[in-house]
């Protein structure tokens, strides 16, 4: 992901997280259907999206990495109280 080349890493790994989004939005903290609206920059809990930029998306690829072809991502559906030791449901 971090090398030159890496994008086609990300989008795979993307993937993958979309596949499992309603079974990881289940451990991804208590309370966690108040937090991701679709309002105020974040995507809707019930809908998988991503993109470059975009803040609003439940993936978000920076701008650089996007220009780079390489980098990393950020997963924003989690919220602060997630338990990192729960095993997402399939």
């Amino acid at each position: 992901m971090r090398e030159p080349s890496g994008m086609k890493h990300i989008e795979a790994a993307i993937k993958k997280l979309e596949a499992r989004h309603k079974g990881r939005i289940a451990v991804y903290g208590k309370d966690n259907t108040m937090r991701p609206t679709s309002r105020h920059e974040t995507g809707s809990i019930d809908e998988f999206t991503y993109g470059v930029a975009n803040r609003g998306c439940s993936i978000r690829i920076p701008r650089e990495c996007s220009y780079k072809a390489y980098g990393s991502f950020e997963d924003r559906r989690p919220a602060s109280n997630v338990d990192p030791t729960r095993s997402p449901a399939s």
